[in-house]
C-alpha cells in the first residue's frame, strides 16, 4: 500500500479529505460501504484516490450515492476499465439513509466524504454531515490550532531542559 498510515481501531487510511476539515464543521460522521468495481478496488488500496470536490447526495429514491471521487483507471486495465468520475453508491441501512436525510434536509448541511480507509479487507468512506464554515471560523480553527503547536513545543523544550 503506497499512501496508507494506520490508526488504532484496524482502519488503514487509504485517503483523506483535509479540505472539508478546513472548509467544514463535522456535526456528525458515519461507516458506509462503497460499492465499487474490481479495478476500482485495486486503484483505491493504491492509494492514488483523490476526495477534493467530492460530496454524497440522496436521490428521490432514498439511495445514497457519492460523487466527483477522483478514482483514475486502472494501469493494466483493459477496454472494460471504469469511468474515473463515476457516481457510486453507498451502502447503507434504512435508517441511517432516513437521519442522513433529516440532517440534510436543514439549512447549511451536505454530505461530505472525509476519508477512505480499509477495514478488515473491505473498503470503507467516513461521510461527514458537515456546515459550511464563514471566513472569521476558518481564521479562529488555524489561530488555534497555531496556538496549541505553540504550547507543544513550549512543553517539548521544558522537558528537554
Amino acid at each position: 500500500m503506497a499512501a496508507s498510515d494506520k490508526s488504532a481501531g484496524g482502519r488503514i487510511y487509504l485517503a483523506r479529505n483535509r479540505k472539508a476539515l478546513h472548509d467544514y464543521n463535522v456535526v456528525e460522521k458515519i461507516e458506509a460501504g462503497i460499492q465499487l468495481l474490481g479495478t476500482e478496488v485495486k486503484v483505491v488500496r493504491a492509494g492514488e484516490t483523490s476526495l477534493s470536490g467530492s460530496y454524497a447526495q440522496i436521490d428521490k429514491d432514498n439511495q445514497v450515492y457519492v460523487c466527483h471521487i477522483t478514482i483514475p483507471p486502472y494501469d493494466f486495465g483493459n477496454r472494460f476499465n471504469h469511468d474515473s468520475l463515476r457516481t457510486r453508491k453507498l451502502l447503507l441501512h434504512k435508517n441511517e439513509i432516513r437521519r442522513l436525510k433529516a440532517f440534510v434536509e436543514q439549512k447549511g448541511n451536505t454530505l461530505i466524504p472525509l476519508s477512505i480507509y480499509l477495514v478488515r479487507g473491505k473498503v470503507k468512506i467516513e461521510l461527514g454531515v458537515c456546515k459550511g464554515k464563514n471566513q472569521v471560523d476558518k481564521r479562529e480553527t488555524i489561530r488555534r490550532r497555531d496556538a496549541d503547536r505553540e504550547a507543544s513545543r513550549a512543553m517539548s523544550n521544558a522537558y528537554k531542559r
